[in-house]
């Protein structure tokens, strides 16, 4: 209810949610002199998933200023990522620093609510203001600029007035439903029952701080080390599967972890921390990122399956790009339509570049390829700078996996590699050989 409605000045910017790309956002321009507000429906630090990182969110932190304090932080060294089959039949691993296409060596996994407030932090230390257990309730814009209505923690509305506004409210989407925008995927109904865990079962060496996808025929799970001893571990699987069930999450998840003999292995001596939690990872996109003052970020601009850990990237990839718009805008006096359509077309390529990732990754031909890389053309570099988080390489990337996705279209037909089984595998005896791997950057297997 309404009890009061109070006008609080002028800020160049307000920014919805404090997440990665909103903290990105009011980074940069704060760092500009720009008067930045972040209104945060939260108080940090609070849970969130997505806690694997990719190599090029290196550059960003660098550009941002932050990079010295996550060096100093809890977080974990990352240097690859490792898929393989629930049934052990097959898995290879990718090496960042060893992609022909990757300027970057490595990233990091974290533990996002020390990692969000730590970002929070060197937002406000930049000179942002960042207002928590704010929630915006409706945003009005006119050719002068925009009006952003936020209950405060003492219940009341209030309005801030900005000359520009960046919606980074998450799967909120609070713009994009305001106005009716959001396109679902058709297909895409998935749910994620996921939790921490101690005494995960990891690689020796540096490989131990990978993350590892685990594949089963129409679900995955995803392990991702966190701490020395604490392992995020998350179990994706289709919507209607679990609503159709009648045994609780806990017993879903399990009973999957025991359905495949790589992660009972793996979890065979893990131990909870806490509860374990769902969510659905409905996929969706806005059919527009931009307004007329208005730029969409992160997943207020559109969410992705979280099988390649592209969220907090394009977060913070596409914050810095909307932050940049805004300065040149505001230098100028003026919105300037060429910026935002350009700001949308980037935003819009890099979204159905990754979509189209996803898409193929619940293919059985996709994943035949992917697992048995092959050194024919560099291809597994290609395949390594997408993991990488290399969305905007040149002609000797992008022609590499256009190549790709022919072959994955040949190998619905004709097996190119050899064809998979998502089935249960016989017991080795104790004698025989071991499964099929292969390290992919280091020791690729000849075509």
């Amino acid at each position: 209810m309404l009890q009061r409605f109070r006008m609080n000045g002028e800020y160049d910017v307000v920014v919805i949610g404090c997440g990665p790309g909103g903290s990105s956002a009011a980074t940069f321009l704060a760092r500009t002199g720009k008067r930045v507000l972040v209104l945060e429906k939260g108080f940090f630090p609070r849970f969130h998933i997505g806690e694997s990182l990719l190599p090029y969110n290196t550059p960003i932190f660098r550009e941002m200023g932050v990079l010295p304090k996550l060096q100093q932080g809890p977080f974990v060294r990352k240097f690859g990522a490792q898929f393989e089959l629930g049934n052990g039949s097959l898995r290879t691993r990718f090496v960042f620093r060893h992609g022909r296409f990757n300027c970057e060596p490595e990233a990091i996994q974290v533990e996002r609510a020390a990692f969000d407030h730590l970002l929070m932090r060197h937002a406000r230390d930049c000179g942002a203001e960042i207002r928590e257990g704010w929630t915006a309730m409706k945003t009005v814009s006119s050719p002068e600029g925009v009006t952003v209505e936020a209950r405060g923690p003492d219940g009341q509305i209030h309005a801030f007035q900005c000359a520009y506004l960046i919606d980074a409210s998450g799967r909120t989407n609070l713009t994009g439903n305001q106005e009716n925008l959001r396109e679902m995927h058709p297909q895409w109904k998935k749910m994620s029952i996921f939790g921490h865990f101690e005494n995960v079962a990891r690689a020796p060496g540096e490989a131990g701080s990978d993350t590892v996808i685990v594949r089963l025929e129409n679900k995955w799970f995803w392990l991702i080390p966190i701490g020395e001893n604490k392992t995020s571990a998350g179990l994706v699987m289709d919507k209607a599967e679990f609503s159709a069930a009648t045994d609780d999450p806990a017993e879903i998840f399990q009973k999957w972890v025991d359905a495949s003999p790589r992660l009972k292995e793996m979890m065979a001596g893990a131990r909870l921390v806490g509860s374990l939690q769902t969510t659905t990872d409905f996929s969706y996109y806005n059919r527009s990122f931009i307004g007329e003052r208005l730029l969409r970020v992160g997943d207020a601009a559109g969410f992705l399956d979280p099988i390649f850990s592209s969220g907090v990237y394009l977060a913070m990839w596409s914050g810095r790009l909307a932050a940049g718009v805004i300065e040149k805008s505001l230098l100028r006096g003026r919105p300037l339509p060429r910026l935002f359509a350009g700001y949308e077309k980037r935003l819009r390529k890099a979204f159905l570049f990754y979509w189209r990732v996803v898409d193929n990754y619940y293919t059985t031909p996709f994943m035949e390829l992917f697992l048995q890389p092959r050194d024919h053309y560099d291809l597994p570099s290609a395949v390594n700078a997408v993991l990488a988080g290399q969305i905007e390489g040149g002609w000797q990337l992008r022609w590499r996996l256009r190549y790709f996705w022919l072959l994955v279209k040949l190998q619905k037909r004709w097996p190119l590699v050899p064809r998979i089984s998502f089935a249960p595998q016989p017991r080795r005896r104790a004698n025989d050989t071991e499964l099929p791997r292969q390290d992919t950057m280091a020791q690729t297997v000849k075509s």
